[in-house]
Order: C-alpha cells, then structure tokens, then sequence
C-alpha cells in the first residue's frame, strides 16, 4: 500500500535565505533551458517531477540545468568519474562567506573583481569560482593536486567568456601542502575556501553511500551507486577530514598576513572541538562555527583569521572601501 504523500514546504528554509533553490526544483522551466535534461524527468509515485537521483547522469544533467538557468553558466561539463557538486549545498558556502564579509565592512556587501578568493582544491567542476562569481562578482584563484581536474575545470572557463579573466587556476605540486607553492609572495586572498575530502579510505566512502542508500531506498539490495562521483582524492584522504583541516590550520598560520579570512567546510561534529582547539593553539585572533544543511546533510562551515582588530581595519580601508 502506497503511504501517504507527505506535504511539501513551500521553501527550504533550512538553506541560506540568499539561495535561489529553496523551491522545489521547477523541471518545466530547467528543460527548455537543457532539453536534454527532460528524457531523465520522471513522474514519481505520488505524482511529482523528479529524477533518479541515483542516476549519475541524470544528477550531471540537472546541474548542467541549474547552472545554465540560475547563474547564466553555458558551458557545463565534467569528465566521468569526477565529483559532482551539489549545486544548493555549495552556493550556501559561498553566502555564507559573504554575510562573514558583510559583518566585518559596516554592514556593507563586499563584492566585484577587488574580492580575491582562494578555492583549495577546486577539482574539475571549478564549482566555487563559477557560484561565486556569478553571485557577487569575486575573483578566484582555484588550486588542485590533479592536473587532469584543473585542464576540465579550464575547459570550462575558456567556454565561458564572462569568467575567463576572473578565474586562474594553479597546480599545487605538493600534494601535502595548502598555501605554499600557490600563494606567491607579497599576493592577498580576502578569503580562502575548501571541502575536504572527508573519508579516511575507500572503504570509509563505500559504507557511508550505502547508508545513504538503505536510508532512501530501504527496500533496494543492489550495491550503492556513487550517483555524485568522486575520485580518490576527492573522497578521501589518509587520516581522514580531521588530519587534514588540522593540517590546513597549521599551515595557515605560515601565511597569517596573506589573508583575511581562512574557511573549511567541516563534515563531522566530531572534529569541531579538536580544530577550535588547534586554531587557539596556533593563535587565530577570530574563530567562527557557522552551521549549514541541506535536506538530511547537516554541516558546518568554520572560518578563522589571525589578523587583529587595527589590521583587519586597515585591510578595509585598503582593499574594500
């Protein structure tokens, strides 16, 4: 027997008040924008336009549809095998940044090419660069460890003329380093940003997919599908998401004057208190825990300067006003 259709809210309300994807998605509109998207919309049990979200490609279509409608993105594409961005979970980063701008500047929104962004480990997608761009009008710097995801992620840019002279994408050689080798001296970033890889192995990823799976599809017994994609280093990194941002933390401290705001996402409550802990040690001036979701997926995002309150200020006046 078909259980009862539960009622919809009219908006997501758990994503940023900003965010062009609180409604349900409206498939009518997203396939006249990419008609190649509408072979994948379905009609579900309970009699709404949906897809298959455990269809790769039809996740990939989706995207390619919200970043064309929304963000004026026309050229969209990814190699196989690639993680595929989340698009509402990742502009939330991006406003979130910059209500943290926004706070600091006398309640004013920081925006256009002067707003200098570091996105560690933009992967193939370059997803950070493109939303942040198109939504405020910041300049990125987009670093990666795969020389493969950064000649996808150029591909993407050079296909789309308004963002060509806005993004630079560097290779980071050292694949144990953050900052060093992409920052060149005497450069600033107002704000740097990252997500992690947050599994500590291949098998840490496979059984958090398949609770994923059993919780939406209970009934389903086939191996669980990695419908967002995901590469090795994409997905998980030795000693997992805390190791890394605490060896982000460290390493920032070394370039304390070359930014104004350091930021990570973080996956797990878990590794809150330990990373706090290690920013006091290494004494950041500002720390902020800032939560965000999306649909189930509860996160954080924590933020951190080592800037002081007369250096902040000068950096305003300096480079923002």
């Amino acid at each position: 027997m078909l259980s009862p259709k539960k009622p919809y809210p009219s908006e997501k309300s758990i994503l940023h008040p900003r965010n062009k994807h609180r409604a349900r998605y409206d498939f009518n509109q997203l396939t006249v924008t990419t008609p190649e998207l509408k072979p994948f919309v379905m009609v579900n049990k309970y009699g709404d336009e949906s897809i298959d979200f455990f269809d790769p490609k039809a996740v990939r279509l989706l995207n390619k549809a919200l970043l064309k409608h929304f963000y004026q993105i026309d050229f969209w594409e990814i190699p196989t095998g690639y993680l595929c961005p989340s698009i509402p979970g990742r502009v939330d980063y991006i406003h979130y940044l910059a209500d943290l701008l926004y706070t600091c500047y006398d309640d004013k929104m920081p925006q256009g090419e002067n707003i200098k962004c570091l996105d560690i480990g933009t992967g193939a997608s370059s997803i950070y660069p493109l939303l942040g761009h198109q939504e405020y009008g910041w300049s990125f710097v987009g670093s990666d460890i795969d020389p493969a995801a950064l000649e996808s992620a150029k591909q993407i840019l050079q296909r789309n003329p308004l963002l060509r002279q806005t993004v630079e994408l560097r290779l980071q050689k050292n694949s144990k380093s953050f900052f060093q080798g992409i920052i060149h001296q005497d450069e600033v970033f107002d704000l740097t940003l990252c997500n992690p890889p947050f599994h500590a192995s291949i098998e840490d990823a496979r059984a958090a997919t398949q609770r994923k799976s059993n919780n939406l599809r209970p009934s389903k017994t086939n191996p669980p599908i990695l419908n967002f994609g995901g590469r090795a280093n994409e997905l998980f990194v030795k000693g997992g998401e805390l190791k890394f941002i605490l060896d982000m933390v460290q390493e920032s401290k070394l370039f304390s004057s070359s930014c104004f705001w350091f930021s990570t996402l973080v996956s797990k409550a878990s590794s809150i208190k330990p990373i706090l802990a290690s920013l006091k040690k290494m004494e950041a001036v500002d720390m902020i825990t800032i939560p965000m979701g999306q649909g189930n997926k509860i996160s954080r995002i924590i933020a951190w300067t080592f800037l002081h309150k007369k250096q902040q200020l000068e950096w305003i006046n300096t480079r923002w006003r």
